[in-house]
């Protein structure tokens, strides 16, 4: 516990002192303006999902409720995918930056030449990795290198994490959520569901957390000197395996959990205000 403590503590310092105190909200922005949809997407599909397998009336099996939510999670990849790829890329900037001018202090100039594969447009070594790029950067680059697919590397291994999360976190928050209601017409309290969708967000998180780390070492465009290139989901679990051993896969685990259990609480919160609702008669 302390050593992960102390390497939090490190991550943090080296950040700060490298980056600024706002190198810690790099790739906020994207956040910021790609999360609205998709947790909208993920809510609105879930309930889809749930009222298109319900019977009658009857309460949902946990078995429907998974596949309500295995639903749901298949639905948000369409904005996930491009987001985190996005985001990825920018928050990366710093240790690349910094592995470069680790590599011209030791070896000159020649060290940094590229060791990315062929079609990514940024490399550890490039004219363009010297400069921090810009979420639109980046996304105009992937669209004229390698087209709208380019957005959706790693596709499958977002849809590998966010199925998963969703089939774990929907039917947990739906009968924790339960537990505040006096009866199956009312709802429970904006507290009980915040606290409901912060318990299930961190678990979910924490049980898909050796899936969002191949996920991550996929969608890293740029590669350091040194580091492995990966083909595939198969072949990303099978180094991260060899080089650095099981515990690699539980890499940011309590990070996720920290970040994931207010998101989804303030997200299932709001959503069972009825924001949404209300916005809606608004303007009709």
């Amino acid at each position: 516990m302390r050593d992960k403590k102390k390497i939090r503590r490190d991550c943090l310092v080296k950040t700060i002192k490298s980056e600024g105190f706002f190198g810690m909200y790099r790739g906020a922005a994207v956040n910021l303006t790609l999360v609205t949809p998709e947790k909208a997407i993920k809510l609105a599909a879930n309930d889809f999902f749930r009222q298109l397998l319900s019977q009658d009336g009857k309460e949902l099996s946990l078995v429907r409720e998974m596949l309500a939510g295995c639903g749901a999670g298949t639905c948000q990849v369409v904005v996930t995918s491009p987001m985190e790829m996005l985001k990825i890329q920018l928050q990366d900037a710093g240790r690349l930056a910094a592995h470069q001018q680790k590599a011209l202090g030791q070896d000159g100039p020649a060290a940094t030449t590229s060791h990315s594969p062929p079609g990514q447009p940024y490399t550890a070594g490039s004219t363009a990795a010297s400069k921090r790029p810009s979420a639109f950067m980046i996304a105009r680059d992937l669209l004229c290198t390698q087209g709208v697919a380019g957005l959706y590397k790693g596709l499958g291994a977002t849809l590998l994490r966010d199925v998963p999360f969703s089939i774990i976190y929907f039917p947990l928050f739906a009968n924790i959520n339960k537990l505040g209601q006096a009866n199956l017409d009312e709802k429970a309290s904006f507290f009980h569901s915040f606290i409901s969708g912060c318990i299930a967000g961190s678990v979910a998180a924490v049980a898909v957390t050796p899936l969002d780390v191949l996920k991550t070492r996929i969608q890293t465009l740029k590669k350091g000197l040194g580091e492995d290139t990966y083909n595939g989901i198969v072949d990303c679990a099978r180094k991260v395996w060899i080089h650095e051993g099981p515990a690699a896969f539980m890499k940011g685990a309590g990070c996720r959990a920290l970040v994931i259990a207010p998101l989804f609480g303030i997200a299932q919160g709001m959503y069972f205000i009825g924001i949404g609702e209300h916005i809606m008669e608004y303007f009709k």
